[in-house]
């Protein structure tokens, strides 16, 4: 299991990596944090399981008071076992439930509301408390963790990010222009939504990952983090 007490020898260093959907966020992320010896927050899934509850509960998204009730019940972990991340909704292991279409269909829309961003917030911080961590994201410098010792925002092309995403899902059926058309939709809803949109912070270093293998983009990143960490003894 990796170690999360990480290259600095101290405690608490993070970093935080922002981006549309697309550009390598979370491959990075685990990877850096492999290579570093921190703690990889991902917090897309800790979205996708706050989106499991609220399909498996017939939770009705617009009515805030239901929700809210049932985000004050909720508790999401994650824990390595055996070199391999697992998302616990409490207390449950839904690590391949949280990947399912249906998930994939309405994570968006439940990501977008204020009460489940704010509830968020607090685990992402909970989980990060007393830990170096790479975590990656939408808001992670701006609101998240706008502290975070260093922060960067990763960008990339359209076009390129839709040809990695469907060689992802490596979906026959779809086309590379039914996928550039969602990728289109989902920026859209991130940088227009009124609750912690996208937006690339002054502070945040830019990294253009259009033209980078996944190899370059881990190396880059975690050039910039010992850098950082070298400056700050």
């Amino acid at each position: 299991m990796r170690s999360a007490k990480g290259l600095s020898g101290k405690k608490g260093f993070i970093v935080a990596i922002d981006g549309p959907a697309g550009a390598g966020k979370t491959t990075t992320a685990r990877l850096v944090a492999e290579r570093l010896g921190f703690f990889h927050l991902d917090t897309g899934a800790m979205y996708r399981a706050i989106t499991l509850k609220v399909i498996e509960n017939n939770i009705d998204i617009s009515n805030s008071q239901q929700l809210q009730l049932m985000l004050n019940k909720t508790r999401v972990d994650l824990k390595w076992q055996q070199d391999e991340m697992h998302i616990l909704l409490d207390g449950r292991d839904v690590t391949e439930r949280i990947r399912s279409p249906d998930v994939n269909k309405l994570v968006s829309l439940v990501s977008a509301i204020g009460i489940v961003r704010k509830r968020m917030v607090v685990e992402q911080r909970r989980l990060a408390r007393n830990r170096n961590v790479v975590c990656e994201g939408r808001d992670i410098g701006s609101v998240v963790f706008p502290d975070a010792g260093l922060k960067i925002y990763l960008d990339c092309a359209l076009a390129e990010r839709a040809r990695r995403r469907r060689a992802e899902l490596k979906n026959g059926r779809l086309t590379l222009g039914a996928v550039k058309s969602n990728l289109a939709q989902r920026d859209h809803i991130d940088t227009s939504r009124a609750v912690s949109p996208l937006r690339r912070v002054p502070d945040a270093i830019l990294v253009d990952t259009t033209h980078l293998t996944i190899e370059e983009q881990v190396a880059l990143v975690c050039a910039l983090v010992r850098r950082k960490l070298v400056i700050e003894r």
